[in-house]
């Protein structure tokens, strides 16, 4: 399949740092973030197809795909060399683009992602998906939002829980069915120790998903990472605590620019 022009947006100036989102989310997850990194970083955001102001080309997509789309992206804005940060099935992009173009890219960032997943893990994925293909996926979004914040920011923000689940309303199911099974069925172990940039890996403790277990396992495949574990956090950090993650974010990119 064709790589899309995925709708973008450039903020700040210096070394390049491409963001990339996770399932159902949008360019616009980065926002905090970026706001601690515009004054030393080029920051390019952008929708993955399918999601936000970004093309819908007909599904299923693959990983691949996923990793064309940045490479297009890449090109299109004229990068030579870029640092690549992702969330969750972003933090599978991020490492699967460094793999694929490794002359292009500087470091990684996998934050709450996942590799060496058990059989029990797949299963319980597979369940999960079943269950979508079945009755859709608004009636499991209540899971979702308890697997991706605390108990504590949800009663604190419900305007802030409303709005991410408005992103997966808005967005075909097809498309969330797709990325959803790509980030089900990819596993990085067998090729994440040829990865050779400096990564970054970091979760939080309650991630359920994207669990301290599975990225001490992908922090001992990789040759040259450091691992972080954010205690008392789940999924979705860059929403829940942007001030925790971006000390780490900060400092890893400017020791590898």
């Amino acid at each position: 399949m064709p790589a899309v022009e995925v709708s973008y947006r450039v903020e700040g100036q210096g070394p390049a740092v491409y963001m990339v989102h996770g399932i159902g989310s949008r360019k616009t997850t980065w926002d905090a973030l970026i706001e601690g990194l515009k004054d030393q970083f080029t920051c390019v955001t952008y929708d993955l197809r399918g999601h936000g102001d970004s093309p819908e080309p007909p599904t299923p997509y693959s990983l691949d795909d996923l990793v064309d789309d940045l490479e297009a992206l890449r090109k299109k804005l004229g990068h030579d060399k870029i640092h690549v940060i992702g969330h969750s099935l972003g933090g599978m992009i991020g490492p699967a683009y460094a793999h694929a173009h490794p002359e292009r890219c500087l470091s990684v960032g996998l934050l709450s992602t996942a590799a060496g997943r058990t059989e029990e893990d797949r299963a319980r994925l597979q369940a999960l998906g079943k269950s979508m293909e079945e009755k859709g996926a608004i009636p499991v979004l209540s899971t979702f939002v308890e697997r991706w914040f605390t108990d504590a920011f949800i009663e604190a923000h419900p305007e802030i829980i409303d709005a991410r689940l408005q992103q997966i309303k808005d967005m075909s199911e097809a498309v969330f069915l797709s990325a959803f099974w790509i980030y089900a069925t990819t596993e990085m172990a067998p090729w994440l120790s040829e990865v050779k940039q400096p990564c970054l890996v970091l979760t939080g403790e309650f991630d359920g998903g994207c669990n301290p277990r599975l990225n001490e396992y992908i922090h001992g495949e990789l040759p040259n990472s450091e691992l972080v574990i954010l205690d008392g956090l789940k999924h979705s950090l860059m929403i829940e605590a942007t001030d925790r993650v971006l000390p780490y974010v900060r400092v890893f990119l400017l020791k590898h620019s």
